[in-house]
């Protein structure tokens, strides 16, 4: 299976594009943004716990990250409650379930080998700075070997100059709307551009945004390592 498999393209989806589907696991649907693989997968996708479902038992055999965006998702090392960033690297294993219900914006099989941070934080917890022009603030989630992910805060009104991602840009919005000459991208918005494309970002109600940059280069892309085991989420 390949969904907006294209790196080198630009992609943009709205959230009146994307369809929740049924995974395997009973209660549990994605919306899958992008992905290469079957049910073991390269993948970025939405993920909706019903109250009481899970996966089972499994390993990251390519790492995994994710956002809790609603709810409390779960599993037998601590409850994560929304605002929750976590990062599983490759060879960590759990059992996640979500009690009364839960929505995550995930990654699997997306971290260098070498990365290895293990961690989860919450946004309440975060230190925020300067984003390098009024009314943008950042915070850092994790940074390695290039691969840049933050917490991107837009106050009403706020925009940023015109610049190009050198090695690529993603993000999701799960406050407010964001948009540029491009086009508007309400809450549940995701997107995912090439190196070098360029845009002028800006937003009227303000928004949060998890962003990564860095990531997308050809050398990037080819260090991931191809699923090999059961693929969850």
């Amino acid at each position: 299976m390949k969904i907006n498999a294209q790196f080198d393209q630009p992609v943009v989806l709205l959230p009146k594009d994307m369809k929740w589907v049924a995974s395997p696991s009973p209660g549990v649907e994605r919306k899958m943004l992008d992905r290469v693989g079957g049910e073991v997968a390269r993948a970025t996708s939405l993920v909706r716990y019903a109250p009481g479902s899970y996966f089972d038992p499994h390993v990251h055999s390519g790492g995994e990250e994710f956002l809790v965006i609603e709810g409390v998702f779960s599993d037998e090392h601590c409850d994560y409650p929304a605002g929750t960033y976590v990062r599983n690297p490759i060879g960590t294993k759990h059992k996640p379930h979500s009690q009364n219900g839960c929505i995550i914006f995930v990654k699997l099989h997306q971290f260098d080998p070498a990365d290895t941070a293990h961690f989860s934080v919450h946004l309440d917890n975060l230190q925020f700075e300067d984003g390098g022009a009024p009314g943008v603030e950042f915070a850092w989630l994790h940074r390695f070997e290039g691969e840049d992910v933050k917490i991107v805060r837009w106050a009403p009104g706020s925009s940023y100059p015109t610049h190009v991602h050198d090695g690529g840009a993603e993000n999701f919005i799960f406050e407010g709307s964001l948009s540029d000459e491009h086009g508007h991208y309400p809450k549940g918005s995701w997107d995912r551009t090439p190196p070098g494309w360029k845009h002028t970002p800006y937003t009227n109600e303000g928004c949060l945004t998890w962003t990564k940059t860095g990531h997308l280069t050809p050398e990037k892309l080819g260090i991931f390592r191809a699923p090999t085991q059961k693929s969850l989420n």
